[in-house]
């Protein structure tokens, strides 16, 4: 690609309101990278990848993220603390003061679309303030060819305004940041905030609406992968739990590493055209393909870099969320394009830091619903002010914050699917055994590849009484042996070497299941319900 590719197209952006502004069309990367480091908005790390900080915000702002409540959405979302409604009103006149923002200013324009999948396909219009937020989009979405540019038509458009400061007595927010999706207008509203995941997740947001409702489809917060025998594996969690890295496999071909649809057919399409990793503490030893994806062309986010531009992966001094983004072809191993079929394993990934779940397990389908819906891990001490020991942290259907319909609504597809493809679900503890987070230590990366490949090879089979045990507080099924992992390992509470504590503490865990599970109780089956902890503490 060369640095005039795309740029000779004109477009204007009067239909949106926005006037005068230097349009910056379709820039490639390499332009990009470059006008960062112009005006100082980041620089060049030693391995050739672009550093920026996102500034007051360095993750997602939960409780400043809004949808329009007009005909289409008010009786289908689940309005919530999750879903908080915006007059349509408000959005109107908040909209009209962002586009007036950006107008006379330099912006910077992006085509691109979202679904691998043709008959998915959704065509954005991405519009920035700045040029790594446009990198960004690059990087995130997936690129039209030229072809495809010249009669190009958006569908939805996402604009995107971090130095627009909103005034929450007179525009309805709740503080300067918002992240307003309008789906009458289908318009991904966003400013206040430097911090690009709100851009990927707006669509993410918006495509977990549009894909159940009127397509069929279920869609995920998961990386997937698939094997030499076109296999699928599917994985879920919430940030920290290892779905990245796990599924990023130099024997299997990397579908994505976080958002995707399975369809009616059976298969799973990736949303995206690249990867959003944490690099926290990342080394090229445990993690050696995220490792040698950030090099030109790449984006760091909040990372510290010493005097020579080398990334101090272990400094956390900004934030624990350090990231970096890539598109999927910094990946050696990829499937293009970015489909699978046949979904054979699904694994639910938690990082349990009261150490007590098993470091693997095989679930029931009520189990599996149950689980998929409280979508369980943990905070450990010092990921938030306050957090002194580990918390449990329920995130419904592995991704709340980014469900417009109510959890039992996904879980329901999910159990459908499960039923209809026959996929095996694996619950896989990435936390800590031994003992609670201070007193244990974290499940060793080799050992969760170990039980994670003994499943994709067929090691562990189906169901066995003989070769299971039967987890006497939370019920799953736990292997007794698994090749590449230490028998002693398997059994949580054989590690402690203290059964009151064990017992102790496994207990909290199934109380504080039961707690966050009542809220879904009126809207779960039977069948569901009898999936989660069935023994009580005395």
């Amino acid at each position: 690609m060369t640095k005039e590719s795309h740029t000779k197209k004109t477009i204007s952006l009067d239909e949106y309101g926005i006037s005068n502004a230097q349009i910056r069309y379709q820039l490639d990367p390499e332009q990009l990278h470059d006008i960062t480091i112009e005006k100082g908005q980041g620089v060049e790390a030693s391995s050739g990848a672009l550093a920026v900080n996102t500034g007051e915000f360095t993750g997602r702002s939960p409780l400043d993220r809004f949808i329009v409540k007009d005909a289409i959405t008010e009786d289908k979302v689940w309005w919530s603390h999750i879903n908080l409604p915006f007059e349509p009103s408000k959005f109107d006149s908040l909209y009209n003061k962002v586009v007036a923002y950006l107008s006379n200013k330099e912006v910077f324009v992006r085509d691109c679309y979202a679904c691998a999948d043709p008959h998915y396909k959704l065509n954005i219009r991405v519009i920035n303030e700045y040029a790594w937020s446009n990198m960004f989009a690059y990087n995130m979405f997936l690129r039209p060819t030229e072809l495809e540019l010249k009669n190009f038509k958006s569908e939805w458009t996402v604009i995107n305004a971090p130095g627009f400061m909103a005034k929450p007595e007179i525009d309805g927010t709740r503080q300067h940041n918002f992240a307003i999706l309008n789906f009458t207008k289908k318009i991904a509203l966003i400013g206040g905030t430097g911090y690009t995941g709100e851009i990927k997740k707006g669509i993410f947001s918006a495509l977990n609406f549009i894909l159940p409702v009127y397509k069929n489809t279920l869609p995920m917060h998961c990386s997937a992968n698939v094997g030499k025998a076109g296999d699928t594996a599917i994985f879920f969690g919430l940030s920290g739990t290892g779905k990245t890295t796990l599924s990023t496999d130099p024997n299997r071909s990397l579908i994505g590493d976080d958002e995707h649809g399975w369809t009616a057919e059976n298969t799973v399409f990736n949303f995206e055209g690249g990867c959003y990793a944490k690099v926290i503490n990342l080394s090229r030893e445990n993690e050696p393909e995220i490792y040698d994806a950030i090099k030109k062309g790449a984006i760091l986010e909040n990372v510290k870099l010493d005097a020579q531009n080398n990334v101090l992966f272990d400094d956390t001094s900004i934030t624990q969320n350090t990231r970096v983004s890539y598109p999927l072809y910094h990946i050696e191993n990829i499937q293009t394009p970015s489909i699978g079929k046949n979904p054979k394993n699904i694994f639910f990934l938690t990082a349990d830091a009261f150490g007590v779940l098993p470091p693997i397990s095989k679930l029931t389908p009520s189990q599996a619903a149950y689980h998929f819906i409280s979508g369980y891990t943990a905070k450990v001490a010092g990921t938030e002010a306050g957090v002194l020991e580990p918390q449990p942290s329920f995130s419904a259907c592995f991704g709340a914050p980014f469900m417009p319909l109510h959890p039992t609504k996904y879980a329901e597809m999910l159990s459908q699917k499960m039923t209809d493809s026959g996929v095996n679900v694996w619950l896989i503890n990435t936390g800590w055994t031994g003992g609670p987070y201070g007193v244990g230590t974290r499940m060793k990366l080799k050992y969760t590849r170990a039980m994670i490949n003994a499943v994709l090879n067929g090691d562990l089979g189906l169901y066995e009484y003989d070769k299971y045990h039967i987890h006497s507080v939370f019920g799953v099924a736990q292997p007794r042996e698994c090749p590449g992992v230490p028998t002693s390992v398997l059994s949580p509470r054989a590690t402690w070497n203290d059964d009151q504590a064990y017992y102790t503490t496994a207990f909290k865990l199934t109380n504080a299941f039961r707690e966050n599970f009542k809220k879904f109780e009126p809207y779960a089956s039977e069948e569901i319900r009898r999936g989660g902890p069935q023994r009580y503490a005395f």
